[in-house]
């Protein structure tokens, strides 16, 4: 009841002030978590099972001020681990946790950690208990080799590293939360992704490192409705610097960039549209980066594009870019961009195609 009053207030300021800021909306959709965990706390103490509810900015989550995608604070392991193991001691209930919540460190404001944070909310407390295994429960079988809405077919990937997995979950797959490896990796936990509705599936385990003997391509990932750029100095050769206020300008703008292929007078970007929430204001944000970058080069901008990454084996790079290229030449698909990852374990092909 307490809590749908504070809701009931908050919705009716809103109304009020007829304005609806960034902070409020984080504030508004915490509400959801908040509620969800006390009805499911309430129900294990119901049926039996010792619960407790516990809201994450309550204990110890500490984000920067970045509502709608905060980012989680250092301090916040030491805090969680305090609380939530004084908690056990005192009362050793199972805790029922928000997911994708925080406070704010300077405004003491709810914040949100964006897309999928929840993922990211359990594997902070796994790394701040120090936990043996850290399992998240989705709604599929695990990572899978590609997404089974464009190849039913698509099998279930045993083991990853991490690397790999936040490789994935960057460039397009949904199981995952790209942030959401980093704890688990620094505290060497392994990460197990399970099915809700197929408990009995062994699922895919994520650690920090596997056998790649075997291992050719391990998974596909198809981001859509990508934008790219064709940036060309308008000085040609020998233009110093010309890189960097390139990326000076995306800085500026706070535009994120997925994919880059460069030489010394030329870039190809491609560009991530995620934290633009309308088509008018993604278009807005195109027009002006183009406006700005058109005062150093000329640009060239092609929209509805699309990224296929591809995780394999470095090892075995030459082999995959053979079996890609002979794919997309078969059916006729033109290659406009490719960017290579750097990463010495494993090999990733970013292809931006028409």
């Amino acid at each position: 009841a307490a809590k749908l009053d504070e809701l009931e207030q908050l919705l009716k300021g809103v109304a009020m002030m007829k304005e609806l800021t960034l902070r409020s909306t984080d504030y508004l959709v915490s509400f959801g978590e908040c509620m969800s965990t006390r009805v499911f706390a309430a129900y294990l103490n119901q049926i039996g099972v010792k619960a407790r509810q516990c809201d994450a900015f309550d204990i110890g989550f500490i984000t920067t001020d970045d509502f709608g995608n905060a980012e989680i604070l250092e301090a916040t392991y030491p805090a969680v681990a305090k609380r939530l193991h004084g908690d056990w001691i005192r009362d050793p209930a199972i805790p029922i946790v928000t997911g994708f919540l925080g406070k704010g460190w300077k405004s003491g404001a709810v914040t949100t950690l964006g897309r999928g944070g929840s993922d990211l909310t359990a594997t902070t407390i796994g790394k701040a208990l120090g936990l043996r295994e850290i399992q998240v429960w989705k709604d599929v079988d695990g990572v899978l080799t590609c997404d089974p809405n464009i190849y039913p077919n698509a099998r279930t990937v045993p083991y990853l590293t991490f690397d790999e997995a936040a490789e994935l979950a960057y460039f397009g797959a949904q199981v995952l939360h790209p942030q959401s490896m980093r704890p688990a990796r620094e505290g060497d936990i392994p990460v197990r992704v399970k099915n809700s509705y197929n408990p009995k599936a062994p699922g895919t385990l994520i650690a920090k490192g596997r056998d790649m003997d075997k291992v050719v391509l391990t998974s596909i990932v198809l981001k859509s409705n990508v934008t790219m750029l064709d940036i060309v100095s308008t000085r040609m050769l020998g233009q110093f610097g010309f890189l960097a206020k390139v990326f000076s300008i995306f800085e500026d703008l706070g535009i994120s960039v997925d994919c880059v292929a460069t030489s010394e007078v030329s870039i190809s970007v491609s560009l991530d549209p995620s934290k633009i929430w309308s088509r008018e204001l993604i278009q807005q944000e195109l027009d002006h980066v183009v406006e700005e970058l058109e005062k150093i080069a000329f640009v060239h901008l092609l929209q509805q594009r699309a990224i296929v990454s591809l995780i394999g084996n470095v090892r075995k790079s030459s082999l995959i870019l053979e079996k890609a290229f002979h794919v997309l030449r078969r059916i006729g698909v033109n290659v406009q961009m490719i960017s290579q990852g750097a990463s010495k374990h494993f090999w990733r092909d970013f292809v931006a195609i028409a």
